[in-house]
Protein backbone atom coordinates (compact mmCIF):
# COMPACT_ATOMS: atom_id res chain seq x y z
CA UNK A 1 0.00 0.00 0.00
CA UNK A 2 1.19 3.56 -0.68
CA UNK A 3 0.85 5.26 2.68
CA UNK A 4 0.76 8.97 3.38
CA UNK A 5 4.02 10.51 2.19
CA UNK A 6 3.75 14.31 2.34
CA UNK A 7 6.57 16.63 1.41
CA UNK A 8 9.67 16.09 3.57
CA UNK A 9 9.43 19.63 4.96
CA UNK A 10 6.06 18.81 6.57
CA UNK A 11 7.27 15.70 8.37
CA UNK A 12 8.86 15.26 11.78
CA UNK A 13 8.83 11.44 11.85
CA UNK A 14 8.98 8.93 9.03
CA UNK A 15 8.86 5.16 9.29
CA UNK A 16 10.22 3.66 6.07
CA UNK A 17 9.56 0.00 5.24
CA UNK A 18 9.60 -0.92 8.93
CA UNK A 19 9.26 -4.61 9.76
CA UNK A 20 9.13 -6.02 13.28
CA UNK A 21 8.98 -9.69 14.25
CA UNK A 22 8.73 -11.56 17.53
CA UNK A 23 10.16 -14.99 16.74
CA UNK A 24 8.21 -15.95 13.60
CA UNK A 25 5.30 -13.64 14.31
CA UNK A 26 5.36 -10.61 12.00
CA UNK A 27 3.89 -7.71 14.00
CA UNK A 28 4.63 -4.95 11.46
CA UNK A 29 5.06 -5.63 7.75
CA UNK A 30 6.88 -3.08 5.56
CA UNK A 31 5.12 -0.22 7.32
CA UNK A 32 5.47 3.28 5.87
CA UNK A 33 4.14 6.19 7.86
CA UNK A 34 4.76 9.92 7.93
CA UNK A 35 3.88 12.02 10.98
CA UNK A 36 3.53 15.71 10.22
CA UNK A 37 4.82 18.45 12.45
CA UNK A 38 2.28 19.82 14.97
CA UNK A 39 -0.48 17.33 14.14
CA UNK A 40 -2.55 15.09 16.41
CA UNK A 41 -2.26 11.68 14.78
CA UNK A 42 -3.96 8.56 16.13
CA UNK A 43 -2.99 4.94 15.56
CA UNK A 44 -6.29 3.07 15.71
CA UNK A 45 -6.98 -0.63 15.56
CA UNK A 46 -7.91 -3.78 17.50
CA UNK A 47 -5.64 -5.45 20.05
CA UNK A 48 -2.62 -7.03 18.39
CA UNK A 49 -2.75 -4.85 15.27
CA UNK A 50 0.72 -3.38 15.87
CA UNK A 51 -0.18 0.13 17.01
CA UNK A 52 1.64 -0.01 20.36
CA UNK A 53 4.66 -1.66 18.73
CA UNK A 54 4.74 1.23 16.25
CA UNK A 55 4.66 3.70 19.14
CA UNK A 56 7.45 1.84 20.97
CA UNK A 57 9.62 1.88 17.84
CA UNK A 58 9.19 5.66 17.54
CA UNK A 59 10.07 6.01 21.25
CA UNK A 60 13.12 3.76 20.93
CA UNK A 61 11.82 1.08 23.31
CA UNK A 62 11.78 -1.45 20.45
CA UNK A 63 14.31 -2.02 17.66
CA UNK A 64 13.25 -2.64 14.06
CA UNK A 65 14.19 -5.83 12.22
CA UNK A 66 14.22 -3.94 8.95
CA UNK A 67 13.57 -0.40 7.76
CA UNK A 68 14.35 3.09 9.01
CA UNK A 69 13.07 5.44 11.69
CA UNK A 70 13.66 9.03 10.59
CA UNK A 71 13.36 12.01 12.94
CA UNK A 72 13.75 15.43 11.34
CA UNK A 73 15.59 13.83 8.38
CA UNK A 74 18.04 11.91 10.62
CA UNK A 75 18.08 8.12 11.03
CA UNK A 76 17.54 7.37 14.74
CA UNK A 77 17.40 3.55 14.56
CA UNK A 78 20.22 3.20 17.09
CA UNK A 79 19.52 6.31 19.16
CA UNK A 80 18.50 5.37 22.74
CA UNK A 81 15.15 6.64 24.07
CA UNK A 82 16.66 9.19 26.46
CA UNK A 83 18.43 10.95 23.60
CA UNK A 84 15.31 11.29 21.46
CA UNK A 85 13.29 14.52 21.63
CA UNK A 86 10.27 12.36 22.33
CA UNK A 87 8.40 11.64 25.59
CA UNK A 88 5.77 9.02 26.34
CA UNK A 89 2.64 8.92 28.51
CA UNK A 90 1.41 5.41 29.30
CA UNK A 91 -1.98 4.08 30.39
CA UNK A 92 -0.47 3.44 33.83
CA UNK A 93 0.74 6.87 34.79
CA UNK A 94 3.65 5.59 36.94
CA UNK A 95 3.78 8.69 39.12
CA UNK A 96 6.34 8.55 41.91
CA UNK A 97 4.24 7.98 45.04
CA UNK A 98 7.07 9.11 47.36
CA UNK A 99 7.24 12.52 45.65
CA UNK A 100 4.72 15.35 45.74
CA UNK A 101 3.28 16.72 42.53
CA UNK A 102 5.90 19.45 42.19
CA UNK A 103 8.75 16.94 42.43
CA UNK A 104 7.02 14.50 40.05
CA UNK A 105 6.89 17.15 37.36
CA UNK A 106 10.39 18.45 38.16
CA UNK A 107 12.00 15.00 38.07
CA UNK A 108 13.19 15.08 34.46
CA UNK A 109 14.55 18.59 34.82
CA UNK A 110 16.53 17.59 37.91
CA UNK A 111 18.07 14.68 35.99
CA UNK A 112 19.23 17.26 33.45
CA UNK A 113 20.63 19.42 36.29
CA UNK A 114 18.48 22.43 35.39
CA UNK A 115 18.78 25.31 37.87
CA UNK A 116 16.09 25.75 40.55
CA UNK A 117 14.62 28.99 39.24
CA UNK A 118 14.09 27.47 35.78
CA UNK A 119 12.60 24.34 37.34
CA UNK A 120 10.14 26.42 39.34
CA UNK A 121 9.12 28.46 36.30
CA UNK A 122 8.63 25.40 34.11
CA UNK A 123 6.73 23.39 36.73
CA UNK A 124 4.37 26.31 37.42
CA UNK A 125 3.83 26.74 33.71
CA UNK A 126 2.91 23.05 33.37
CA UNK A 127 0.56 23.14 36.36
CA UNK A 128 -1.24 26.08 34.79
CA UNK A 129 -1.39 24.29 31.43
CA UNK A 130 -3.10 21.22 32.93
CA UNK A 131 -5.31 23.37 35.19
CA UNK A 132 -3.86 22.07 38.47
CA UNK A 133 -2.37 25.20 39.98
CA UNK A 134 -2.16 24.92 43.75
CA UNK A 135 -1.60 21.15 43.67
CA UNK A 136 2.20 21.39 44.07
CA UNK A 137 2.32 19.91 47.57
CA UNK A 138 -0.33 17.23 47.03
CA UNK A 139 0.61 13.56 46.79
CA UNK A 140 -0.30 11.39 43.77
CA UNK A 141 -2.49 9.04 45.83
CA UNK A 142 -4.70 11.98 46.85
CA UNK A 143 -5.59 12.79 43.23
CA UNK A 144 -8.37 11.44 41.05
CA UNK A 145 -7.56 9.37 37.97
CA UNK A 146 -8.07 12.36 35.70
CA UNK A 147 -5.82 14.55 37.82
CA UNK A 148 -3.11 11.89 37.90
CA UNK A 149 -3.28 11.68 34.13
CA UNK A 150 -2.83 15.43 33.82
CA UNK A 151 0.24 15.29 36.07
CA UNK A 152 1.70 12.49 33.94
CA UNK A 153 1.19 14.69 30.87
CA UNK A 154 2.74 17.69 32.62
CA UNK A 155 5.76 15.58 33.63
CA UNK A 156 6.21 14.49 30.02
CA UNK A 157 5.77 17.99 28.59
CA UNK A 158 7.99 19.88 31.03
CA UNK A 159 11.06 18.59 29.16
CA UNK A 160 9.73 20.30 26.02
CA UNK A 161 9.75 17.30 23.68
CA UNK A 162 9.05 17.84 19.99
CA UNK A 163 6.78 14.79 19.99
CA UNK A 164 4.55 13.37 22.74
CA UNK A 165 3.53 9.72 22.46
CA UNK A 166 0.39 8.62 24.31
CA UNK A 167 -0.31 4.90 24.71
CA UNK A 168 -4.03 4.55 25.56
CA UNK A 169 -3.66 7.11 28.39
CA UNK A 170 -7.43 7.40 28.94
CA UNK A 171 -8.11 3.67 29.27
CA UNK A 172 -8.27 3.66 33.08
CA UNK A 173 -10.81 6.50 33.32
CA UNK A 174 -14.59 6.21 33.61
CA UNK A 175 -16.64 7.14 30.56
CA UNK A 176 -17.63 10.68 31.61
CA UNK A 177 -14.09 11.63 32.65
CA UNK A 178 -12.67 9.97 29.57
CA UNK A 179 -14.81 12.17 27.31
CA UNK A 180 -13.78 15.27 29.25
CA UNK A 181 -10.10 14.37 28.97
CA UNK A 182 -10.40 13.78 25.22
CA UNK A 183 -11.31 17.43 24.79
CA UNK A 184 -8.70 18.52 27.35
CA UNK A 185 -5.90 16.66 25.56
CA UNK A 186 -6.84 18.15 22.22
CA UNK A 187 -6.90 21.62 23.78
CA UNK A 188 -3.42 21.09 25.29
CA UNK A 189 -2.03 19.89 21.96
CA UNK A 190 -3.45 22.87 20.09
CA UNK A 191 -2.17 25.31 22.71
CA UNK A 192 1.37 23.88 22.66
CA UNK A 193 1.47 23.26 18.91
CA UNK A 194 3.56 20.08 19.23
CA UNK A 195 3.07 16.69 17.63
CA UNK A 196 0.93 14.16 19.52
CA UNK A 197 0.97 10.49 18.47
CA UNK A 198 -1.94 8.77 20.22
CA UNK A 199 -2.74 5.06 20.42
CA UNK A 200 -6.26 3.76 21.03
CA UNK A 201 -8.68 1.00 20.06
CA UNK A 202 -11.64 3.32 20.72
CA UNK A 203 -13.12 4.57 17.44
CA UNK A 204 -15.09 7.42 19.00
CA UNK A 205 -11.99 8.63 20.81
CA UNK A 206 -10.02 8.68 17.56
CA UNK A 207 -12.78 10.51 15.68
CA UNK A 208 -13.12 13.11 18.46
CA UNK A 209 -9.47 14.04 18.91
CA UNK A 210 -7.49 13.46 15.73
CA UNK A 211 -6.30 15.52 12.81
CA UNK A 212 -5.24 12.27 11.14
CA UNK A 213 -6.27 8.67 11.83
CA UNK A 214 -4.13 5.66 10.88
CA UNK A 215 -6.29 2.52 10.84
CA UNK A 216 -4.23 -0.64 11.39
CA UNK A 217 -4.93 -4.36 11.28
CA UNK A 218 -2.53 -7.29 11.48
CA UNK A 219 0.54 -5.06 11.28
CA UNK A 220 -0.61 -3.33 8.11
CA UNK A 221 -2.00 0.17 7.59
CA UNK A 222 -5.47 -0.11 6.11
CA UNK A 223 -6.23 3.59 5.65
CA UNK A 224 -4.87 7.01 6.54
CA UNK A 225 -7.02 10.12 6.50
CA UNK A 226 -8.96 12.72 8.41
CA UNK A 227 -11.71 11.49 10.75
CA UNK A 228 -14.25 12.52 8.10
CA UNK A 229 -12.40 10.57 5.40
CA UNK A 230 -12.09 7.29 7.25
CA UNK A 231 -15.70 7.43 8.43
CA UNK A 232 -17.39 8.60 5.25
CA UNK A 233 -15.01 7.05 2.68
CA UNK A 234 -13.71 3.74 4.11
CA UNK A 235 -11.22 2.03 1.79
CA UNK A 236 -12.25 -1.52 2.57
CA UNK A 237 -14.56 -3.78 4.56
CA UNK A 238 -12.33 -3.82 7.64
CA UNK A 239 -12.29 -0.02 7.95
CA UNK A 240 -16.03 0.22 7.27
CA UNK A 241 -16.79 -2.28 10.02
CA UNK A 242 -14.21 -1.05 12.53
CA UNK A 243 -15.04 2.65 12.29
CA UNK A 244 -18.66 2.81 13.36
CA UNK A 245 -21.39 0.44 12.15
CA UNK A 246 -22.18 -0.28 8.53
CA UNK A 247 -24.52 -2.10 6.23
CA UNK A 248 -22.26 -3.74 3.63
CA UNK A 249 -23.82 -5.49 0.64
CA UNK A 250 -22.59 -6.79 -2.70
CA UNK A 251 -23.36 -4.62 -5.68
CA UNK A 252 -22.69 -4.03 -9.38
CA UNK A 253 -21.39 -0.68 -10.62
CA UNK A 254 -23.52 -0.30 -13.74
CA UNK A 255 -21.87 2.95 -14.84
CA UNK A 256 -20.64 6.20 -13.33
CA UNK A 257 -23.12 7.30 -10.64
CA UNK A 258 -25.28 4.17 -11.01
CA UNK A 259 -25.08 1.09 -8.82
CA UNK A 260 -27.33 -1.95 -8.36
CA UNK A 261 -27.77 -3.90 -5.13
CA UNK A 262 -30.56 -6.11 -3.85
CA UNK A 263 -31.58 -6.34 -7.52
CA UNK A 264 -32.46 -2.62 -7.63
CA UNK A 265 -30.71 0.28 -9.37
CA UNK A 266 -29.74 3.31 -7.28
CA UNK A 267 -28.12 6.64 -8.06
CA UNK A 268 -24.83 7.27 -6.22
CA UNK A 269 -21.98 9.81 -6.25
CA UNK A 270 -19.16 7.40 -7.14
CA UNK A 271 -17.45 7.03 -10.51
CA UNK A 272 -14.35 5.66 -12.26
CA UNK A 273 -15.24 1.99 -11.76
CA UNK A 274 -15.38 -0.48 -14.64
CA UNK A 275 -18.77 -1.01 -16.24
CA UNK A 276 -20.58 -3.83 -14.43
CA UNK A 277 -17.72 -4.15 -11.91
CA UNK A 278 -18.56 -6.16 -8.79
CA UNK A 279 -18.26 -3.85 -5.78
CA UNK A 280 -19.18 -3.58 -2.12
CA UNK A 281 -21.76 -1.00 -1.10
CA UNK A 282 -21.53 0.68 2.32
CA UNK A 283 -24.47 2.51 3.89
CA UNK A 284 -24.25 3.81 7.44
CA UNK A 285 -27.26 3.03 9.70
CA UNK A 286 -27.85 6.71 10.49
CA UNK A 287 -28.07 7.54 6.78
CA UNK A 288 -31.11 5.34 6.14
CA UNK A 289 -34.41 7.20 6.48
CA UNK A 290 -37.73 5.55 7.28
CA UNK A 291 -40.68 6.08 4.94
CA UNK A 292 -43.87 4.39 3.84
CA UNK A 293 -43.16 0.99 2.22
CA UNK A 294 -45.08 1.88 -0.95
CA UNK A 295 -42.87 4.99 -1.41
CA UNK A 296 -39.53 3.17 -1.23
CA UNK A 297 -37.42 0.96 -3.51
CA UNK A 298 -36.52 -1.13 -0.46
CA UNK A 299 -38.94 -2.26 2.22
CA UNK A 300 -38.92 -4.88 4.94
CA UNK A 301 -40.21 -6.13 8.26
CA UNK A 302 -38.92 -4.72 11.56
CA UNK A 303 -37.43 -7.59 13.59
CA UNK A 304 -35.88 -5.69 16.52
CA UNK A 305 -36.07 -2.24 18.15
CA UNK A 306 -33.62 -1.18 20.90
CA UNK A 307 -33.68 2.27 22.54
CA UNK A 308 -30.10 3.72 22.67
CA UNK A 309 -30.84 7.10 24.28
CA UNK A 310 -30.33 9.43 21.34
CA UNK A 311 -31.81 7.05 18.77
CA UNK A 312 -33.47 3.69 18.24
CA UNK A 313 -31.39 0.84 16.82
CA UNK A 314 -33.70 -0.90 14.39
CA UNK A 315 -33.18 -4.18 12.56
CA UNK A 316 -35.17 -4.69 9.37
CA UNK A 317 -35.28 -7.87 7.31
CA UNK A 318 -35.21 -7.12 3.59
CA UNK A 319 -35.24 -10.09 1.18
CA UNK A 320 -33.68 -12.33 3.84
CA UNK A 321 -30.95 -9.82 4.79
CA UNK A 322 -30.82 -7.87 8.07
CA UNK A 323 -30.39 -4.10 7.69
CA UNK A 324 -29.45 -1.84 10.61
CA UNK A 325 -31.05 1.61 10.97
CA UNK A 326 -30.42 4.34 13.55
CA UNK A 327 -33.40 6.64 13.74
CA UNK A 328 -35.16 8.86 16.26
CA UNK A 329 -38.54 7.61 15.03
CA UNK A 330 -40.05 4.70 16.96
CA UNK A 331 -41.43 1.76 14.99
CA UNK A 332 -42.99 -1.51 16.09
CA UNK A 333 -41.56 -5.01 15.73
CA UNK A 334 -43.46 -6.66 12.89
CA UNK A 335 -44.16 -3.36 11.13
CA UNK A 336 -43.53 -3.09 7.38
CA UNK A 337 -41.39 -0.01 6.64
CA UNK A 338 -39.63 1.53 3.68
CA UNK A 339 -35.89 2.31 3.63
CA UNK A 340 -35.08 5.59 1.90
CA UNK A 341 -31.46 5.68 0.65
CA UNK A 342 -30.16 8.78 -1.13
CA UNK A 343 -27.15 9.07 -3.51
CA UNK A 344 -24.94 10.94 -1.00
CA UNK A 345 -25.44 8.18 1.56
CA UNK A 346 -24.13 5.38 -0.68
CA UNK A 347 -20.39 4.66 -0.63
CA UNK A 348 -18.82 2.25 -3.15
CA UNK A 349 -15.71 0.22 -2.31
CA UNK A 350 -13.48 -1.99 -4.40
CA UNK A 351 -14.26 -5.62 -3.72
CA UNK A 352 -11.49 -6.77 -1.39
CA UNK A 353 -11.25 -7.45 2.30
CA UNK A 354 -8.25 -5.39 3.41
CA UNK A 355 -4.96 -3.93 2.32
CA UNK A 356 -2.12 -6.44 2.41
Amino acid sequence: MENNIPEEKDSIIQLRNVTKKYDENVVLKNLNLTVRRNEFITLLGPSGCGKTTTLNIIAGFEDVDDGEVIFEENNINTLPPYKRQINTVFQKYALFTHMNIYENIAFGLRIKKVNEKTIKDKVNKMLKLVDLEGFEKRWPDSLSGGQQQRIAIARALVNEPKVLLLDEPLGALDLKLRKEMQLELKKIQQKLGITFVFVTHDQEEALTMSDTIVVMNKGIIQQIGTPEDVYNEPKNRFVARFIGESNIVNGIMLSDYNVAFEGIEFKCVDKDFDTNEAVEVVIRPEDIKIEAPNSSKLSGIVTSVVFKGVHYEIEVEVKGRKWLIHNTKHVQVGENIGLAIYPDDIHIMKKFEEVS
